[in-house]
């Protein structure tokens, strides 16, 4: 694919109103990368999520928030009070030039102020609303608070997670708000595309616990299909077998890699190849020797023979580096791949060929920084990241003055007032 240096964004000319928290962060940011002008609306002071960590060089402050430039490159950002009611028809002007609202408030907050869904598209014909809360708009869950945790626990993901001996676990980072806030995307962008043809608006209705089970991969197909609930198995994988747990993470000299013990045809080259290299290296037990790889069906054999198994390639395994492995994978065909850490990722070759990261300046900081780059690449219409995240009411200047045409003195009373 030609790799274009310049051209008009995918969004280009649309514009959404963020006023989210950390539910809806990335639904924003990923609108802002293709395009779509996106004003983060924070309380004056800024938003609480400028507390979340980790910090540029350790240090706590509100503007280096690690977690606050990722999720928010590409945004414009103004501060502004939409409970007052100056506020509130400050919001209401700006929705008449907005395409979009994004918001993550508890259900029916919006509507106490008079700028829910309803009440802004009299305001602005065809504007769409994106509402991500935890559990959705109706319900007997809808006044429900969640978190990361809870949000994990309630959508399924955290059961099948973890050892099959202890309690379950959830991701050492959250996660359960970055699937949302995709689906919020994408929900914001079909909605988009429907007002485009039919000129009208929508509200879209994400919860957090909706968009979870689908991140359980083959649990709930496997109920459907057998009838078997899927349970914690930690490094041992249960799904192509219900009662036979196969390993399917493996330690190494320097981390972990993914090796898979599979039955068909095709597998079975893996199989055999890799056993031929453990006899080779002089660790091969009798049992591995003799193994008739041709006939062994992972769905179907006995623990006692993936015992077997796993006892001589445990091993193994320990006595080479992820890059050993990994070599001798491509060049004996085996279905393996090492397990990549952050470091791996910054030093990938493949990453680094794409381009994927990307040095944005932070002038504050007088620093650069390295940023992961577009989520695709798009040959006529490229992405990346153009802005770092924006300060504290950094462009209220610029939209309040500038586009809305308030006065300064307007705008010096309206910070006195803590509007703004």
């Amino acid at each position: 694919m030609q790799r274009k240096e310049h051209g008009d964004l995918p969004l280009k000319g649309f514009r959404a109103l963020d006023l989210t928290d950390e539910k809806g962060f990335l639904c924003g940011r990923i609108l802002a990368d293709l395009g779509v002008d996106v004003i983060k609306v924070e309380k004056p002071g800024g938003d609480l999520s400028r507390r979340i960590g980790p910090f540029y060089h350790g240090e706590p402050h509100p503007e280096k928030s690690l977690y606050w430039f990722a999720y928010n490159a590409n945004k414009r950002g103004i501060t502004l009070d939409i409970e007052s009611e100056d506020g509130k028809q400050i919001f209401r002007n700006l929705g008449k030039t907005s395409n979009l609202v994004i918001e993550s408030f508890r259900a029916g907050f919006m509507d106490s102020l008079g700028l829910g869904y309803r009440s802004l598209r009299r305001v602005k014909k065809g504007i769409i609303m994106v509402s991500i809360t935890g559990f959705g708009q109706e319900g007997p869950y809808r006044d429900y608070e969640t978190s990361d945790i809870v949000s994990m626990a309630a959508g399924g993901v955290a059961y099948i997670m973890g050892q099959p001996d202890r309690p379950p676990i959830r991701f050492s980072l959250p996660q359960a708000f970055l699937h949302a806030g995709a689906d919020a995307a994408v929900g914001a962008l079909v909605a988009l595309y429907h007002r485009e043809l039919t000129g009208q608006g929508q509200q879209v209705d994400v919860s957090v616990q909706a968009s979870l089970p689908l991140a359980t991969f083959n649990a709930i197909p496997f109920w459907e299909l057998n009838k078997v609930i899927l349970k914690r198995e930690g490094i041992y994988r249960a799904g192509l077998a219900t009662s036979v747990r196969q390993r399917q993470l493996w330690q190494c000299k320097d981390g972990v890699v993914i090796f898979y013990l599979l039955g068909d045809p095709v597998a079975s080259k893996s199989n055999r190849a890799l056993a031929k290299w453990i006899v080779e290296e002089g660790m091969a037990s009798e049992f591995i020797k003799n193994m008739d790889w041709d006939a062994f069906e992972a769905g179907n054999e006995r623990q006692e023979t993936q015992d077997e198994i796993e006892r001589c390639i445990a091993p193994f395994f320990l006595t080479k580096t992820k890059k050993e492995l990994y070599e001798a994978a491509l060049e004996r065909k085996l279905a393996l791949c090492p397990v990549s850490s952050f470091k791996d990722l910054a030093e990938s070759a493949q990453l680094n060929d794409r381009n994927f990261w990307v040095e944005v300046e932070h002038e504050e900081l007088s620093d650069v920084i390295r940023y992961p780059g577009a989520f695709a690449q798009f040959s006529q219409t490229p992405i990346t990241v153009r802005r770092r995240a924006p300060l504290i009411g950094e462009h209220n200047e610029d939209i309040y003055i500038g586009e809305m045409g308030l006065s300064r003195e307007q705008v010096i009373r309206l910070k006195e007032l803590r509007v703004i």
